[in-house]
């Protein structure tokens, strides 16, 4: 590990330590800005903080840092210092000694393992995935009626290249015995006080064992940054960020279905067809949340903006789902009544973004309400009204925007 790198965890374990006696500044690498979300009460601070830029600030202990949303007009894949970060327990790591770190791999096998950075990187086969992780509660503050949880815009999300080993490998090395039903996933993150509420996630053996799930060493060609996961993080392409565990420090194959806080209680959704309920009814059935809904956004321009009468506007956003593929992305310029189809940019694999264009010109003055919707390789688009539940999950209607032609 190169000495820029180890400065760079040096510096996030003195500001994460030094956050105990102030709310925000010590996080701060720089002056404090403000942003104003698109929702009630939606002022936030903007702030760089340890390898990142500003990023908006939701809480601190823990950290909850949401992407602004024009950094995604930049670049398809979101460099690791444009890439939010969400924690559920306060007592995070600050460093981690790649030395001394091991992964515990126990339960229901018939060989545990103990394994430093060194075995993972060496002992098993390298891979790779081009896959978004979104937060499950992505775009809850715009969830109306209002809902609890923490007020998001569209930003809690980001698309990566992560590198690392499957694991399915690490299990076969473990040899998971009969009757195995889950595997259970644990990272160095930790309650406050001890408590049955530690952040552990479970996958059906099935699904674990297949091949696309990821012990990520790498996002984006270098070592994960700390705020997401650094040493190890489980990657779970095509599922809600919720399974995405960082700082991965056990795993465990079991023969029950797991029972954990945020698998028994937390994470769950409706158990419907269009996991939703009627605005202020919670549901009478619920099952843990799983795979990534589909959506697309307009990235340029942006609400508000002005564009010329006669002139050609070039339109563009991203779209992605949970792994079918995106095969169609529909741009309308009068609120829905008519589409034309898009121009798809590179396929980076069928769980990355898929970048997206149109170039529209406006034949008079006035606003104009620009709506996209993307189109699955298996039929699947997005609801033109917005779904309702009571965590504020999983949101996904057509997005809008309006613009003024002058």
């Amino acid at each position: 590990m190169n000495s820029s790198f180890l400065k760079r965890r040096q510096l996030l374990s003195a500001a994460l330590v030094g956050s105990a006696t102030s709310l925000l500044p010590s996080w701060a690498l720089g002056a404090s800005s403000k942003v104003i979300l698109p929702f009630a009460y939606g002022e936030r601070d903007l702030l760089a903080f340890p390898e990142k830029k500003p990023m908006i600030v939701h809480g601190s202990r823990p950290p909850q840092l949401e992407t602004p949303f024009g950094y995604f007009d930049n670049q398809i894949i979101t460099p690791n210092d444009e890439f939010f970060v969400r924690y559920h327990l306060a007592s995070i790591p600050t460093s981690v000694d790649p030395k001394t770190y091991r992964l515990k791999v126990g339960g229901n096998v018939t060989k545990p393992l103990e394994l430093s950075l060194h075995d993972i990187k060496t002992q098993f086969t390298s891979t790779s995935v081009v896959a978004v992780n979104q937060c499950s509660g992505n775009s809850r503050g715009l969830f109306e009626p209002r809902v609890n949880g923490g007020q998001i815009a569209n930003g809690a999300m980001g698309n990566a290249t992560w590198t690392g080993v499957s694991l399915q490998d690490i299990l076969l090395a473990s040899n998971p015995g009969l009757g195995s039903k889950q595997v259970t996933f644990n990272g160095l993150d930790a309650p406050v006080i001890p408590s049955n509420s530690d952040f552990i996630k479970a996958l059906d053996i099935d699904h674990a064992m297949h091949g696309e799930v990821m012990i990520a060493y790498q996002m984006n060609g270098v070592d994960i940054p700390m705020l997401n996961g650094y040493p190890l993080k489980l990657i779970v392409p095509g599922y809600y960020g919720t399974y995405w565990v960082k700082h991965l420090s056990e795993i465990n194959v079991v023969d029950t279905v797991f029972s954990g806080y945020w698998m028994e209680h937390a994470y769950r959704i409706p158990d419907n067809d269009c996991h939703c309920t009627p605005p202020g009814e919670k549901a009478t059935a619920t099952v843990p949340i799983n795979k990534l809904s589909i959506r697309s956004f307009i990235t340029n321009p942006t609400e508000g903006s002005a564009i010329h009468v006669n002139e050609p506007t070039l339109v563009r956003g991203i779209a992605f789902d949970s792994g079918n593929g995106i095969a169609q992305v529909l741009l309308s310029q009068d609120g829905g009544e008519s589409w034309i189809e898009t121009r798809l940019g590179q396929d980076l694999g069928r769980y990355s973004f898929r970048a997206w264009q149109a170039q529209i010109t406006a034949q008079q003055a006035g606003p104009i309400n620009l709506k996209v919707r993307a189109v699955s390789r298996t039929g699947e688009t997005q609801p033109m009204s917005a779904r309702w539940m009571s965590t504020g999950y999983m949101r996904n209607v057509v997005e809008s925007i309006r613009v003024t032609a002058v």
